[in-house]
């Protein structure tokens, strides 16, 4: 893992000479805050940011901290989308307001999710709320903006999909129980989102491979979500967990390492070419089936 230092002077090179539009997903809390944050940060405010989520009082705080461009010749724009992002049929409706106004997107990063142990509870669209939360929602932004990923690509721009979860910690899981009616466990549930993600990444970077998919695990990080874990989890002691403000850095530096290396992979100049920290692995039956599975959640729920 590079320094904090590396990463910021890495960040500090992203000088976009077009405008980028980047959608955070759990935007306004923990980690997609931070993300959000830094990104602002580095471009100077001269981009269009889409914050989702629930909380507006949050999102209004952190947007009005954001640089702002003297200029509004660029177009410019931050703005927060609300959304109880556990219902499906709410996920669909804000793509599809997104959509037509927004004619590419060059990143997405999702951050959303719930940490409990508790048993399954069901939402009214008869998901587990931790996975709708964690996985469900993700994967509906991920699979209706790929014409927009797509279009920056198409255009020589970064195409960049970056999923904060727990790469690295997921568990098997069986076909035939996908969305987990059966033998659920509060545990088994976040374990599983994590390999659906890794899963439904695998598929989408093989069906559409200008677009970079990025799965990372941050760590110990102290977050609204970490701070319900530490109460869960006695061991976990908050005091030592890391803070938002670095774990957007090396979010911000993912996303935007993974975006070069598809780059650099397409043979396209690039002044880091640098792979991107995770790839596609190429389909198979489980991938292909996470995929089917998801499409069939997320067209039953409009």
């Amino acid at each position: 893992m590079p320094s904090l230092p590396a990463v910021q002077s890495s960040n500090a090179s992203f000088t976009p000479s077009y405008l980028p539009v980047a959608v955070f997903l759990g935007g306004t809390s923990g980690i997609g805050r931070g993300t959000a944050e830094a990104f602002a940060r580095y471009t100077g405010g001269n981009a269009h940011i889409i914050l989702i989520g629930r909380n507006a009082s949050a999102a209004t705080s952190i947007l009005s901290s954001f640089p702002k461009p003297t200029s509004t010749e660029s177009g410019w724009k931050h703005e927060f989308i609300e959304c109880d992002v556990s219902l499906i049929k709410n996920v669909n409706a804000t793509v599809a307001s997104l959509l037509p106004r927004l004619p590419r997107v060059n990143f997405l990063v999702c951050s959303c999710g719930i940490f409990s142990f508790d048993d399954r509870k069901d939402t009214p669209e008869g998901l587990d709320i931790k996975l709708a939360v964690t996985y469900y929602a993700r994967a509906v932004f991920m699979i209706k903006l790929l014409p927009a990923l797509e279009a920056a690509a198409k255009a020589g721009q970064p195409a960049s999909v970056l999923n904060v979860l727990a790469a690295g910690h997921g568990s098997t899981v069986e076909l035939g129980n996908l969305g987990l009616k059966n033998g659920y466990t509060g545990m088994r549930s976040m374990h599983e989102s994590v390999t659906y993600v890794d899963l439904l990444h695998v598929e989408l970077s093989t069906k559409h491979p200008t677009v970079a998919f990025t799965h990372t695990y941050p760590g110990f990080i102290d977050t609204p979500i970490a701070r319900i874990a530490a109460k869960l989890v006695p061991s976990w002691d908050i005091n030592k967990a890391g803070n938002i403000t670095d774990a957007g850095e090396f979010s911000l530096y993912a996303l935007l390492t993974a975006a070069r290396g598809k780059a650099h992979m397409k043979g396209e100049t690039s002044d880091d070419a640098e792979k991107p920290p995770v790839y596609g692995y190429g389909s198979s039956e489980e991938s292909r089936a996470m995929l089917e599975h998801t499409e069939e959640v997320m067209n039953s729920n409009v």
